[in-house]
């Protein structure tokens, strides 16, 4: 979910610091997005109650990096892309689906930004991209 909401790249995703997140607003903090610029992303309520969960069910083993990353799976370390794939490709094969790539989310993400009233120009700032060239891209792939 937290893929769809925030509309951010896998990597940005697995990069996420506990630092990064303020629950209260639901916003995520990206900072190295794509050409190092950072940006601020946001989450629905389903997501936040689902990452407050997910807070409440770690434990701590005073690893250094469990202590900064928010994703952090069973080795104690953060998740890698191809670790987030095969997640998606577990999770898709148990409801029996197609498995969607990470950046299948970031194409959802822009349809529904639009389909529920964004505009562009939000929608650029909130995608990290520098020009609109992109969005089309994005959009030409989904329809």
């Amino acid at each position: 979910m937290f893929l769809l909401d925030a509309g951010a790249r896998a990597a940005e995703v697995c990069a996420v610091d506990l630092d990064d997140i303020d629950l209260r607003v639901g916003s995520v903090l990206v900072r190295n997005g794509k050409g190092r610029k950072p940006r601020t992303v946001f989450l629905g309520k389903k997501s936040k109650r689902a990452l407050r969960a997910y807070l409440k069910s770690r434990t701590k083993d005073n690893n250094a990096e469990e202590e900064v990353a928010l994703w952090v799976i069973n080795t104690q370390s953060r998740p890698t892309y191809w670790g987030l794939n095969q997640i998606l490709r577990r999770r898709a094969e148990e409801v029996d689906i197609e498995k969607p790539t990470p950046h299948d989310f970031r194409g959802a993400f822009v349809l529904n930004f639009l389909r529920n009233g964004g505009d562009i120009y939000s929608l650029q700032k909130l995608m990290g991209h520098i020009d609109l060239q992109v969005h089309r891209r994005h959009l030409a792939q989904t329809y």
